[in-house]
């Protein structure tokens, strides 16, 4: 497999509109997918000792950490597992979650990179292969799933699982990328800056069609579109920024329990440890008094400047927020909305992903996907995330995409905006 291809303009992969791609574009994408993935591994190697003991220290405890090179074996391993393996593929999203398999390339590579037979604490475990192994199964199986594209029909079903093992191996990228920010290694990665804070806007009462139509690809959580009336509302032109958030805790915002859902406020003390928790993960400085907001990024101790949004915030902390504003998380109609008709009146998104109000939930018409564990187990637990991230790859930067995680979770690019009571 060579790893340059002829020129296409670069837009073309990096557009939200892969989800409709044929199998020239997915090709490229999945190589650019690949190869970006390479480099993080990299990165995640040549950390220092005290940072690989610290990740297995914290792994049992942090839902986002897992050995970087499990989680690269294990992206190789899944597009393996649901394309090249797979005898039911053509089928696409109405492929059984156990269709007969064919033999792996690499006879242990279930029990090596399969989660539904690796708790996280045994993916520390020696037992899968090195790196260079691992490097050469990550370029076996994308060889494999290469040469079945080229002979697959430009048609949703048939394309559905190249298209999912693309946005897969996507997903996990920024999963490296968050690791990477937890285990304080040096990422040379373009940040969020500060743009100018506008007013919130009001957006007009409207019908709108919730989840993705039929078409393209789609994440099984964002199945199937329905209408929605939608009343008028108002939201914020942008994430909460850090000057709106310092106000809450100069105000007393982490020690004041009635601002917190008692579930929150559990929460909260939980992280609690000497003088408690003042401000979001990964801050070091934050207020009026300390005269700026000092937050740690990719190991390095960084200044914030008052109109970046706030980050590495969990959805207790969002909610107390709004609670002590006066306001409101947007629910996730009202966030879609506003991102897709306001755009043009200065709605900005993808900096941070967005807590929203909702519990992750199915919407009707739910049908579980192949991959039956990637949504199903969260509902009623998660709470939604929209939008997308600094650190996420630009064709995953779709209105429709539904993130989720649960609400203790502030180890993830996240922030948020409200909405008026």
């Amino acid at each position: 497999m060579s790893p340059t291809h002829p020129a296409v303009a670069q837009a073309s992969i990096d557009s939200p509109a892969m989800r409709r791609a044929g199998h020239d574009l997915l090709s490229l994408a999945l190589i650019d997918a690949r190869n970006h993935t390479l480099r993080l591994l990299s990165l995640h190697e040549q950390a220092p000792d005290d940072a690989t003991r610290a990740a297995r220290a914290i792994a049992g405890a942090d839902d986002g950490i897992d050995p970087p090179l499990w989680l690269a074996g294990h992206i190789a391993w899944f597009s393996e597992y649901w394309i090249t393996r797979n005898t039911k593929r053509q089928l696409g999203p109405d492929c059984p979650p156990q269709p007969t398999r064919l033999a792996s390339i690499l006879p242990a590579a279930d029990g090596w990179w399969n989660p539904q037979q690796t708790a996280p604490a045994e993916r520390w475990s020696a037992g899968p292969p090195d790196a260079a192994a691992t490097r050469a199964y990550m370029l076996e199986a994308l060889e494999g799933v290469l040469e079945l594209l080229e002979r697959t029909a430009d048609e949703d079903a048939p394309l559905y699982f190249f298209r999912l093992a693309l946005f897969h191996e996507d997903l996990r990228g920024e999963q490296l990328v968050t690791m990477a920010q937890t285990l304080g290694l040096a990422l040379t990665i373009e940040m969020p800056a500060g743009g100018a804070v506008r007013e919130p806007m009001g957006v007009p009462a409207t019908r709108w069609l919730l989840g993705s139509p039929e078409g393209g690809f789609a994440f099984d959580n964002e199945r199937e579109a329905h209408e929605v009336p939608v009343p008028e509302f108002e939201i914020d032109a942008q994430p909460v920024t850090w000057a709106q958030y310092v106000e809450f805790v100069d105000d007393g915002g982490y020690d004041r329990p009635e601002l917190w859902r008692p579930e929150g406020w559990d929460w909260l003390q939980s992280q609690a440890e000497g003088e408690g928790r003042r401000g979001p993960r990964y801050v070091e400085q934050i207020g009026v008094a300390s005269g700026a907001v000092l937050q740690t990024r990719f190991g390095r101790p960084t200044r914030m400047a008052g109109n970046q949004p706030a980050m590495h915030l969990s959805w207790w902390e969002a909610d107390a927020w709004c609670r002590w504003a006066g306001r409101r998380l947007p629910t996730e109609v009202e966030w879609e909305v506003a991102a897709q008709t306001a755009a043009g009146r200065g709605f900005r998104w993808g900096d941070v992903h967005e807590w929203t109000a909702g519990t992750l939930r199915p919407w009707p018409g739910f049908r579980p996907g192949p991959w039956e564990s990637y949504s199903q187990p969260w509902f009623g637990r998660a709470r939604v995330l929209r939008g997308a991230s600094f650190a996420t790859r630009a064709r995953m930067k779709h209105p429709k995409f539904r993130g989720f995680a649960l609400p203790a979770r502030d180890d993830l690019f996240s922030g948020f905006r409200s909405c008026a009571i």
